[in-house]
């Protein structure tokens, strides 16, 4: 596997894998990958033969107050999981790299970046968006494999690939899950015992909403008040618990009906630890198989 520090020495490694016929596949991470990630290198070997995956903690993402100090960094650790998965090569640089001296340029997002936690982290999916470009330019034309555990960076990122003609197929792979529904997350990390056994709370409140709206229930106050009271039970606080349009991510009004599809997203604090999660209701399965009465009483 190979391993490189800096922005030519990936953008020369891809260029020479097109050059001998093969298809470039992407993995943007910020480090302390767990089995979520290797999920996703998976899905990029599946569509490509040469698998990229990039490991970097990128400032311009983390607002004033957020854990960018603290957010772990395992970089060693990384490396040997990518390696075991499969991976051609890890890009991890430095910030004096990606964001040399006298850089300026941001790329501005636009309404998809906007509801949800655009209203909580108001810098948060322009940085995304600035070095997701910064990604792709160095990687050239490949598959961009990103977890829909992330659905609004999944969307702001199929629309930053769409509107500046990038040249893309940006992948959301499917959430994966613990063994008790938690969505896989770096910042799982932080949650002591008490919190980890709380966030269950979680996939619970989904499962709920999914099952009701398998049996037919459309309005959004009969979705979204029962999410809220179980999150509401175990949270520090609650950013948002929200029903929204899985395309746009337009809020859907309390006084109109739910279409076929509406992505159910939530996020909450336990703690210091801010975890989201989401479901796309009349698409996705229950995060909880089988929870039986527990997930909806």
């Amino acid at each position: 596997m190979e391993f490189w520090r800096q922005p030519d020495e990936l953008r020369l490694a891809c260029e020479r894998a097109r050059a001998a016929g093969r298809r470039v596949g992407l993995v943007p991470t910020m480090g302390a990958l767990h089995a979520g990630h290797r999920a996703l290198i998976a899905e990029a070997r599946r569509r490509a033969d040469f698998v990229v995956v990039t490991v970097f903690v990128n400032p311009t993402q983390f607002g004033a107050g957020e854990d960018l100090a603290r957010y772990p960094r395992t970089l060693e650790r990384d490396r040997a999981a990518c390696e075991e998965a499969g991976a051609s090569g890890v890009f991890a640089p430095g910030v004096e790299a990606m964001y040399p001296p006298g850089e300026e340029t941001r790329v501005r997002v636009g309404a998809t970046a906007a509801p949800l936690c655009g209203v909580h982290r108001p810098v948060h999916f322009e940085g995304v968006a600035t070095v997701v470009a910064k990604l792709f330019a160095l990687a050239g034309p490949c598959v961009a494999v990103f977890g829909r555990k992330d659905y609004q960076q999944l969307q702001v990122i199929r629309r930053l690939a769409a509107d500046l003609f990038l040249p893309v197929e940006v992948v959301g792979a499917a959430t994966v899950r613990e063994p008790d529904g938690l969505a896989m997350s770096s910042r799982n990390a932080y949650l002591s015992p008490e919190q980890r056994s709380a966030a269950r709370a979680i996939p619970l409140a989904l499962t709920d909403a999914c099952r009701a709206f398998a049996r037919g229930e459309r309005r959004p106050a009969a979705l979204l008040e029962p999410a809220r009271a179980r999150l509401a039970a175990v949270a520090t606080s609650i950013d948002y618990v929200d029903l929204a349009d899985p395309e746009s991510l337009a809020i859907w009004s309390d006084r109109a009906a739910v279409g076929d599809r509406a992505l159910l997203a939530v996020a909450v604090r336990l703690g210091s630890a801010r975890l989201i999660d989401n479901v796309v209701l009349g698409e996705d399965a229950p995060p909880i198989a089988g929870a039986g009465e527990e997930a909806g009483g």
